[in-house]
Parts: structure tokens; C-alpha cells; sequence
């Protein structure tokens, strides 16, 4: 099978969007309102084109003077300078389409590609030409002569407009590809969104896509579950355990977590879901790292708890042995946090995570009925990269058997499934761990009580007087 030249856009989600890059030679809009981030990303094309050895033609049909245009990217890191005049020639056809009409804005464009000898055009102000146009075929012949004239030459091109055309109009039916940027107000937050409307000659990941705007340019986050999608046919053939870091409740489970396995621990705040985590992330050692990924605990914070049950978590991030990342649910997106998760993972070749909680990532969320889907891919991907996962879920019942889980379905996401309860017995409130789902070894099903001490947590087969609500008791 014949495969199409690529023209990669040196923004590594977007390629990955585009499964390799725009087709080379093709036609593309960008399209967005006015501040989506057209502009910023047609440069940032334009400038990693250029810096590949391309060059690059930007033609504008906006009255806005270059001048401004590089005052605001000299603030970006992809812009250089060096490279106008050079590799990137930056030209005004407003004038030529204001007295001339668009015929000479062609002969201009086409004079200027073959002089420049240009392999990327970009033309900003495609909602001008249209406006110039007499009629919806003249709008069709101005982009078909362009697009004629670009191809012969070998050169890619990217139309930009801010009017959210349809799949119906003039230009959408003329050119290769349509990328749309948009924003999206949910709850307190501004999200920004990437998909392709239309792809010609390649495929690409459909649906929408977050992306931010950065320092760097536009950064694009791939859904993740639209990504990860080989993570079950590189899972390891075989299996060995290695400790919960509970010495007493590993006997129960049968002798340890299976490697590569995803355990969710779920209870009310204070039950001691994060003081397992600690316990579980206390095994890691410089041969097999640990990585505390977490949204509610500082690393402070942390590393006083962690002493508080015997272990020094700053002499484990010393040695390699341990890596604490926190998180703000304020702000972020979930993808990107996914795949820093992953790249950490990648970097320091972790071996334990301990995610705390998939509660405050969910939070981060902008799109909740996305979750399953993601949180499957994730737990998916780990295990492919034989990583043990112990993972906290937090419930507001602080009594009872009422669970409100993170997902609908929690087989497909996590292997071992245990919850916490407080119990209140007589005049004493009492820590219960229930194991209800061990995947893949056996387990003792008898109810647990937990202890925790300077020695860490404990746990012990109890025969609890009252089980559920006190006021039964």
C-alpha cells in the first residue's frame, strides 16, 4: 500500500492527531473564533516547517501590520527571527485585494511561491476573500487557482479564517482537511479544544481533543483512550508477586498483589486509604522505583505521614528510589495529566504507582462521561509496562455499606477492589477493610480490622459486635 508524503507540523499531540502529520502538497483551514489560536498555530507550523529546512510563504488579507503579529510570537519560543526574510517571507495582499480584486491576489500569491520557491503557504484572512468574492463560485475558483498553483509547486497549504463554516460551504468542499479550534466554558473553567472536521487522503482521531495554550506555542493532548489502544497485546505472559507493604494482610491475599495488577482502595476520608498507599509505596526500592501521584497530600505533607508510620520517604527520593508528584484539581487537563503520569513512568522506569485519588483526577475532568474509557486505557497501559498500581477512591458515607464508585463498571478498570469502613463498637470507632475482589490469586474473604500505629498498618480477622450503622449498635 502507497504511502502519502507527510509534512509534519513539529507539534508532537497534533501529528499524533493527524497520524503522522498533514498529507504533503494537500489543502487545509484552520478555522476558529477570534483568540482560539489560529494564528499561534499556523506560525508555529510555519517556524517548525522553516526550521526543518521548508520555506514558508504567509501571505495575510487582514489590514493588521506585521509588525504586531511579531511583537506577539516573539513571546513564543518557536519564534526566530533569523528565520524572516530568510526561510519564511511574511507578505501583505490586503492593498492588492482592497484595489485589484482577488484575480491579482492569485497572481501575487503564485509570483511569491515560485520566487520563494516556497513548500508551506499560509494565508490568513480567508473570511475576507470570501467577503470580496461576488459569489459562493468565485469563492471556489479563488481557492481552486491557489490550490492549483500550490500543488504544481510541491507547497502545502493552510487557509485560516475565523467564521465557523460549515461541511456544506464553498471552502469546506474545495480543500483536503479542516481543522477547527474552539473553547468551551465548563463550570469555572475555559477549555480549548481541537478536532478535524474533515480529513482527505489520511486518517486522523476523531472527535475533539484538549489542547492550552503555552509558552511553547499550542500544546495538543490526544484523548488518551483514543491513543492506547494496543496496551492489552504487550501484557506480559506470566506473573509473580510482590508485597501490599501490609506484611499481615498479604498472607490473605494470596501472598502478595499479583505484578502488574491495579488495585482500587475506596473509603471515607481519614479511613486510612493513603496510609495504605504510603505502606504499598514503602516496598519501592532503586531497582524497582515508586511513584506517589497524587491531588489532596503536599509532599510535605507526605513525607511527615510516611514517617509517622516508620518510613523516610526523602531518603527514598533521594537514592531514585521514590518520585512524588503532586497535582492541583483546580486547574489542568486530565489527558495531560495522564500522559505526565506515563512519561514519568517511561523516564524513571517506575515499577509501583500509588494514585491518590482517582477521585481529585476526575475532578480535573471536563468531560465526565469520558472516565471509564480513560481510566481503563490507563490502568490498560501500566500493566502493559508491568507496573503494580494502588489506586484511592473517596466516599462520603462515613458508616455503612453505600459505595459511590468512580465508574459504572469497576471490572474493566482494576483488578483488586478493597474497601474501607469506620465501624463504631460500643463507645470506640474502629477501622473494617473488606476485600471484595482479588483478581487472579486467592483471598481470604473474612472481614479485617485495621490498625494504624508507628508501625504502619496492621490488619487482623475481627469479630466486629456491630457491623454498619452505629445507631444499630
Amino acid at each position: 500500500m502507497n504511502q502519502l508524503k507527510r509534512l509534519q507540523s513539529g507539534i508532537e499531540g497534533l501529528d499524533e492527531l493527524l497520524k503522522g502529520g498533514f498529507v504533503a502538497g494537500s489543502s487545509y483551514i484552520i478555522q476558529g473564533r477570534p483568540g482560539s489560536g489560529k494564528t499561534i498555530l499556523a506560525n508555529q507550523i510555519g517556524f517548525n516547517h522553516a526550521r526543518a529546512g521548508g520555506r514558508v510563504l504567509f501571505a495575510t488579507l487582514l489590514a493588521e501590520p506585521h509588525e504586531r503579529l511579531f511583537q506577539f510570537l516573539s513571546t513564543l519560543s518557536f519564534f526566530d527571527k533569523d528565520k524572516i526574510g530568510d526561510q519564511i517571507q511574511f507578505v501583505s495582499a490586503f492593498d492588492t485585494m482592497e484595489n485589484d480584486g482577488l484575480d491579482e491576489v492569485v497572481k501575487l500569491l503564485r509570483r511569491e511561491i515560485v520566487r520563494q520557491k516556497s513548500t508551506v503557504m499560509i494565508l490568513d484572512g480567508l473570511l475576507n476573500a470570501r467577503s470580496r468574492a461576488d459569489s459562493p463560485l468565485n469563492t471556489k475558483r479563488f481557492i481552486s487557482e491557489l490550490q492549483g498553483h500550490a500543488a504544481f509547486a510541491g507547497c502545502t497549504v493552510f487557509f485560516l479564517t475565523s467564521s465557523q463554516l460549515d461541511d456544506g460551504s464553498p471552502e469546506h468542499t474545495m480543500v483536503d482537511g479542516v481543522l477547527e479550534l474552539g473553547e468551551e466554558v465548563v463550570g469555572t473553567k475555559s477549555i480549548r479544544r481541537i478536532k478535524m472536521r474533515k480529513t482527505r487522503g489520511s486518517g486522523a482521531l476523531a472527535g475533539a481533543h484538549e489542547c492550552e495554550i503555552t509558552e511553547d506555542g499550542l500544546v495538543v493532548y490526544p484523548r488518551l483512550e483514543s491513543t492506547l489502544t494496543d496496551s492489552a497485546m504487550r501484557d506480559s505472559d506470566h506473573c509473580s508477586l510482590v508485597s501490599s507493604g501490609l506484611p499481615s494482610l498479604d498472607p490473605l491475599i494470596g501472598g502478595g498483589l499479583v505484578t502488574s495488577s491495579s488495585t482500587l482502595i475506596i473509603g471515607p476520608s481519614g479511613s486510612g486509604k493513603t496510609s495504605f498507599g504510603i505502606s504499598f509505596l514503602g516496598q519501592s526500592t532503586v531497582e524497582s522505583p515508586g511513584l506517589h501521584f497524587g491531588f489532596y497530600e503536599s509532599p510535605q505533607r507526605l513525607r511527615m505521614k510516611a514517617a509517622s508510620l516508620g518510613l523516610d520517604f526523602a531518603s527514598m527520593e533521594r537514592s531514585g528510589a521514590l518520585t512524588i508528584l503532586w497535582k492541583s484539581t483546580g486547574a489542568g487537563l486530565i489527558d495531560k495529566m495522564a500522559l505526565e503520569l506515563l512519561r514519568v513512568v517511561e523516564e524513571k522506569s517506575i515499577k509501583r504507582v500509588f494514585l491518590d485519588s482517582l477521585g481529585g483526577m476526575a475532578r480535573v475532568a471536563a468531560d465526565t462521561s469520558r472516565l471509564q474509557d480513560l481510566f481503563t486505557s490507563l490502568m490498560g497501559e501500566l500493566r502493559a509496562r508491568d507496573v503494580t498500581v494502588v489506586a484511592s477512591w473517596e466516599v462520603q458515607s462515613l458508616f455503612g455499606g453505600e459505595i459511590n464508585a468512580p465508574a459504572p463498571d469497576l471490572s474493566s478498570i482494576v483488578d483488586n477492589l478493597l474497601v474501607l469502613r469506620f465501624l463504631q463498637e460500643r463507645a470506640e470507632l474502629k477501622r473494617q477493610l473488606s476485600i471484595l475482589k482479588i483478581r487472579d490469586n486467592p483471598y481470604d474473604p473474612a472481614l479485617l480490622e485495621v490498625t494504624i500505629s508507628e508501625q504502619g498498618l496492621d490488619v487482623k480477622k475481627a469479630h466486629f459486635h456491630a457491623l454498619g450503622d452505629s445507631r444499630n449498635a
